[in-house]
């Protein structure tokens, strides 16, 4: 544990040894610490019950899941389905990557700074700016154009078969989207997906965006289910975390090969594909 700091200075009659009052003053502080600060996070934070929610920090639960909640743009969907509505738009098809992840950073900065913006919003305004970067005038058509290709990403060839095996396995299966509900539903009708949801859950329903916890618990509460009988499913580090950190049981697909981060708490499985981790899932242990 961390000595804490104490910007001013000790009581009257500290001495600078490391025994005496002065351990006193710094054993009374860290307790303080630890007892009030660090206790009050936890009972406040978001009106979470203990009972609801892992507490984070505890590694994931190797348990069956009874739900699968599987991220949708880049997990199930890719952004390939963007590159011609990007060069109509005075874009080059190499930009699509890095503007989705630049639209993602302006999503959770303003999470992070209390408010909350819709998928569309904040997506037509980064793309105003990437239009900007160019040297491009408003163009709220071209916009339009690229938000309304979102209706019609083409899916992964691994995701039919992972979602037929958790169909076949029982296990309920969701939707949990930072975009949204109506474009997801869209979005997996056009790929023939349309019956192998429950249900498609958007942020918009909690006015949080992922990875903040809310979302998973408000998800795990919809589905009528204690967040340990939850799994997500993501190719996304920071989508994964935050279910970890909400109690769920989380499954990481490495999309294009890519290592997970070792700042971040690890996934309970993970694998190269779809399939493959919807079958590590499957095959846990029921609780």
């Amino acid at each position: 544990m961390h000595r804490p700091i104490f910007r001013g200075r000790p009581p009257a009659g500290a001495d600078r040894r490391s025994g005496g009052p002065r351990r006193r003053f710094l054993a009374a502080g860290a307790a303080a610490l630890a007892g009030g600060i660090f206790g009050s996070c936890r009972s406040s934070r978001e009106g979470t019950p203990p009972e609801t929610a892992q507490t984070p920090g505890d590694p994931p639960l190797p348990r069956r899941p009874r739900v699968v909640a599987l991220d949708v743009v880049e997990t199930l969907f890719s952004l390939d389905g963007l590159t011609e509505a990007f060069r109509r738009a005075g874009l080059s098809g190499d930009e699509v990557r890095p503007w989705f992840a630049r639209f993602l950073r302006d999503a959770m900065a303003l999470e992070i700074a209390g408010v909350y913006r819709p998928f569309r919003e904040v997506a037509a305004a980064s793309l105003e700016a990437a239009r900007a970067g160019r040297g491009l005038g408003p163009d709220p058509e071209a916009i339009d154009r690229i938000l309304r290709a979102f209706a019609a990403l083409p899916p992964h060839p691994d995701v039919a078969p992972a979602l037929k095996e958790l169909k076949d396995a029982r296990v309920r299966t969701l939707a949990l989207t930072n975009g949204g509900a109506e474009t997801t539903r869209r979005l997996f009708e056009a790929a023939g997906l349309g019956d192998t949801l429950e249900r498609v859950l958007s942020v918009d329903e909690v006015g949080h965006w992922k990875p903040a916890r809310a979302v998973y618990l408000h998800a795990a509460a919809v589905c009528g289910e204690e967040p340990r009988d939850m799994a997500l499913v993501a190719a996304h580090a920071w989508d994964v975390l935050g279910a970890a950190r909400a109690g769920w049981t989380t499954g990481w697909v490495a999309r294009g090969g890519e290592s997970f981060p070792s700042s971040m708490d690890p996934p309970t499985v993970r694998g190269a594909s779809l399939v493959e981790v919807v079958h590590a899932l499957v095959g846990l242990p029921p609780g």
